[in-house]
């Protein structure tokens, strides 16, 4: 089933847009591969990038796009809200980006329709692809549904398996009762 990309916010891929024809921009992002990118790069796969909370509620923070070269992402680039609207933030690269495009194509060939996202559990260090089941929804806003899915991107914290999706359901109360301290000894329970 085809994934229902949403678009992002016109003033964050503007954003996006300024920052990469801007030498400065490119030059001070220390993104090797985004330096020696040869011919036009494009910012492309826009995903809202929303944060953990705890018990399922999640909220916005910003905007990823995968910068492509030729056939391949090179680099991506996040955004930022601020007072002002959406702002770049900056470029960076790593394995969160080739393992953002192998849970993408996991997630073409599912039975299932559902519209990409990123959650990111700080906590645990950890970033995994949402694939949230109501396509029409505003990507912006929202709460994990039981049955929405989560890919846990590489590298995965140890004991969660990078690319094995689980229902919402299952894998919250994993990360709910890691992310949560354990109480110091002698300390009232």
């Amino acid at each position: 089933m085809p994934l229902h990309v949403p678009p992002a916010p016109a003033p964050a891929l503007r954003s996006v847009l300024t920052a990469l024809g801007s030498p400065t921009a490119v030059r001070e992002a220390r993104t090797p591969s985004l330096l020696r990118a040869q011919g036009p790069v494009t910012p492309e796969l826009p995903l809202p990038v929303h944060v953990l909370d705890g018990g399922g509620a999640t909220r916005l923070t910003g905007w990823r796009f995968l910068i492509r070269s030729g056939e391949r992402s090179v680099a991506a680039a996040e955004t930022m809200l601020t007072p002002d609207g959406w702002a770049f933030s900056h470029f960076f690269e790593g394995p969160y980006i080739a393992s953002t495009e192998r849970a993408l194509r996991q997630a073409e060939v599912m039975q299932q329709s559902y519209q990409p996202r990123l959650l990111s559990i700080p906590g645990l260090y950890m970033l995994a692809l949402w694939l949230h089941g109501d396509c029409a929804a505003d990507a912006a806003t929202g709460r994990l549904a039981a049955t929405d899915l989560l890919v846990p991107l590489a590298p995965a914290p140890p004991g969660i398996a990078a690319h094995r999706p689980h229902r919402a359901a299952e894998l919250l109360p994993v990360l709910t009762h890691r992310v949560t301290p354990a109480p110091l000894l002698g300390s009232p329970a």
